[in-house]
């Protein structure tokens, strides 16, 4: 078999299409921070940024051209409105591009699972090479600055354990455990990807356009804040530290600086890979309340990504992703 000339998957062909279309949508959220950022060292790691995936575009570009697919719209410089008023603070930028490149870590590496073709997987070795190191530079800015928020400390047992029971389930009662360390680990992430969920929703509800998308981002506003309460408890409840709030770090700017279709698809792109967090926490959850926490976000996520297709998809702003053969409909044309 000629390994340099095998034809891309469908799957290949999806994640490319998928990595240029959120890829974009960031990159000119990035490119707002970049304008507005005072401090020199987080200007820098947005520069680096903002270099890497114009260099990333250019190669998923050629992967696409290169087997006969359009290239996709996604998101350009009409989506972002230059010169407007400062909406967000400067740590919160760095903060938003620190979950940014966690998203990108997670989806590099999905995106490698399903690669074949050499050259397709050298790529993504290169992004997830690119993400690493994003990631190193945003922990390492976030922890001298003092603006990182570690996760709580457990202290070592004597000796290790074996689960002698069906009570190690229980969480309704007063006696339940306390959380594992294995559930802390999904858990922690989960608030904080909520948080930013929430504070994208209030900043980008004070400056759209749209009264049915102020509306709809009001209520995923609400809709974030009483899941991060629910997860919150649980943590509070067990004398554990809950992951600070962003809002503060929005100013009183109502002034828009992206269009009402980049603002509503970044929220709907926060919710739909939640989907996937919020399943791996109830994948590990072995504690009743919190499993059951989990599955009431994920159904009610369910119903706040129905109401966001629907807008996305009445302004026409949804653009379609390549489609596998209408075999009936070619049928039928003969």
């Amino acid at each position: 078999m000629d390994k340099q000339h095998l034809k891309l998957t469908s799957s290949e062909i999806g994640t490319l299409w998928a990595e240029y279309i959120n890829g974009t949508a960031i990159e000119i959220v990035n490119k707002y921070m970049l304008s507005i950022i005072e401090d020199e060292k987080i200007r820098a790691v947005f520069e680096d940024a903002l270099q890497t995936f114009e260099k990333q575009k250019k190669q998923i570009t050629t992967f696409l051209e290169n087997e006969g697919f359009p290239i996709p719209i996604g998101f350009n410089e009409s989506d972002l409105n230059k010169g407007t008023k400062r909406l967000f603070s400067d740590i919160f930028c760095l903060h938003y591009l620190h979950i940014m490149t966690l998203h990108g870590l997670l989806g590099h590496i999905g995106a490698l699972s399903s690669s074949v073709r050499e050259d397709l997987r050298s790529f993504y070795d290169s992004c997830d090479n690119d993400g690493k190191r994003m990631y190193h530079q945003t922990i390492e800015l976030l922890l001298e600055k003092g603006h990182f928020q570690r996760d709580p400390y457990f202290y070592p047992e004597t000796s290790p354990e074996f689960i002698s029971g069906q009570q190690f389930l229980d969480g309704f009662f007063s006696d339940k455990r306390p959380l594992a360390a294995t559930e802390m680990v999904t858990l922690s992430l989960n608030v904080k990807k909520k948080i930013m969920e929430k504070t994208l929703s209030i900043a980008f509800s004070q400056v759209t356009q749209s009264n049915e998308v102020r509306k709809f981002l009001m209520n995923t506003q609400k809709t974030s804040d009483q899941q991060i309460q629910s997860l919150s408890k649980i943590l509070h409840d067990d004398d554990l530290p809950v992951p600070m709030s962003w809002e503060s770090e929005i100013t009183t700017s109502q002034d828009a600086p992206f269009s009402d279709k980049l603002m509503l698809y970044h929220i709907g792109f926060l919710l739909q890979t939640a989907q996937a967090y919020h399943g791996t926490g109830l994948a590990v959850a072995m504690r009743t309340d919190l499993a059951m926490n989990y599955e009431k976000i994920i159904l009610k996520n369910l119903l706040v990504t129905k109401d966001w297709f629907d807008l996305m998809t009445k302004y026409k702003w949804f653009e379609q992703p390549p489609l596998a053969p209408n075999r009936k409909k070619i049928a039928k044309g003969k």
